[in-house]
């Protein structure tokens, strides 16, 4: 559960200026204009991981750990989104006629070293530029992509000296996060998205950084994808969401919306996912998370949570997770202006009582300013 529709569509949309000096203009459609999230979602797979154009916001995350030979380790993040700009294209027909906007961004963290890098694309559809398929997933953005193949899903990018290569090979199905899929982000109607993960992507391929050869990589990877159309409330901040795997096959995703007030969302929810593949929802009452400290960043100034004591009674959780890295912040220009923080984390506790560990990613954001201004 990932970006919050008021300011993912409000990045992408500040993009709009500079992509329609060169296409026919047009005010783009108002949320009325586009399907909201609300009733149940006749859900197919492969097919649903494609894209659903009737929403007006819909994105696509990768996030895994990795490791190398020597035990390197290194977490990736490559994430597509795109929003519409208008329901139909102004001029129907014409492949330089904007109907959608999108963005990607892409990450590798480098533990032993504390390395992070980081960098961002947007581009119109146009003709060849970006775009997603329908009924199979296949999205790009120039040369970075994530496809659908008959060995699993095969992910792409580079830029500047960062390279991935990698292929994901689902063991479990697709989860189904909140009601059968329809996760509430607020109390309003509309106000939720469809969602859907595969938690459990074995992990195979090559990465390469900047100054360093190419490297054959295994691990662990996560794909989250999300549609929906409306709007979340103006008192709510930002988010905190977590995607763990943990020794004994389980999987846990938490997802925390903040408000203003420094209260939670009572809609605000997660996810248990068995070694089995089966999965139950965890509803705000039945989760614990504690942050242990913070980070401040020397770019944005932001304070961050870093390190987490997470309790969850029913399935006798205790875990501690930290960062990898301490700097895993990601401030976007070039798509929009947000500043938030990704990265790897690790994990320790127990579990019924018995020892496990584990590793995965988290997301914060709205503690560096930028997401904030957007509400």
């Amino acid at each position: 559960m990932k970006t919050v529709f008021a300011a993912l569509t409000a990045f992408l949309l500040s993009l709009a200026f500079w992509v329609l000096m060169t296409a026919p203009c047009g005010a783009s459609g108002s949320w009325e204009d586009w399907q909201p999230a609300g009733n149940r979602w006749p859900w197919s797979f492969p097919a649903d991981h494609g894209s659903h154009p009737q929403f007006r916001t819909e994105w696509w995350y990768f996030t895994g750990n990795l490791v190398a030979s020597g035990n390197r380790e290194f977490g990736y993040q490559l994430t597509f989104f795109r929003t519409g700009v208008r329901p139909e294209p102004a001029v129907p027909g014409n492949l330089w006629s904007v109907r959608d906007l999108y963005l990607a961004h892409f990450a590798i963290t480098q533990v032993q070293d504390e390395g992070f890098h980081w960098t961002e694309r947007a581009s119109r559809a146009g003709p060849g530029l970006a775009g997603t398929e329908e009924g199979r997933l296949e999205v790009w953005l120039r040369d970075w992509m994530a496809v659908q193949s008959d060995d699993g899903i095969v992910l792409r990018a580079r830029s500047g000296g960062m390279e991935i290569d990698l292929t994901l090979i689902p063991r479990k199905p697709p989860v189904l996060h909140g009601a059968e899929g329809l996760s509430l982000k607020g109390p309003g109607a509309g106000q939720s998205s469809y969602y859907v993960s595969i938690t459990d992507l074995q992990t195979e391929g090559s990465i390469m950084m900047p100054g360093m050869n190419k490297l054959k990589v295994t691990g662990k990877s996560w794909f989250d994808h999300e549609f929906g159309s409306n709007q979340l409330t103006a008192d709510q901040q930002g988010w905190d969401w977590f995607g763990l795997h943990l020794s004994d096959g389980t999987e846990v995703m938490i997802y925390l919306i903040r408000r203003t007030d420094g209260s939670l969302q009572p809609e605000s929810s997660g996810t248990l996912v068995a070694a089995n593949g089966t999965w139950e929802r965890l509803s705000l009452d039945q989760m614990e998370v504690q942050a242990t400290g913070t980070w401040k960043s020397p770019r944005s100034g932001g304070e961050y949570p870093s390190g987490w004591d997470i309790f969850i009674a029913k399935a006798g959780l205790r875990i501690k997770v930290v960062p990898r890295v301490l700097n895993q912040e990601l401030a976007t220009k070039a798509t929009g202006g947000i500043t938030y923080w990704e990265g790897a984390v690790g994990v320790e506790g127990s579990s019924l009582g018995k020892e496990i560990t584990g590793f995965g990613y988290v997301e914060l954001t709205g503690y560096a300013g930028s997401l904030g201004n957007i509400f």
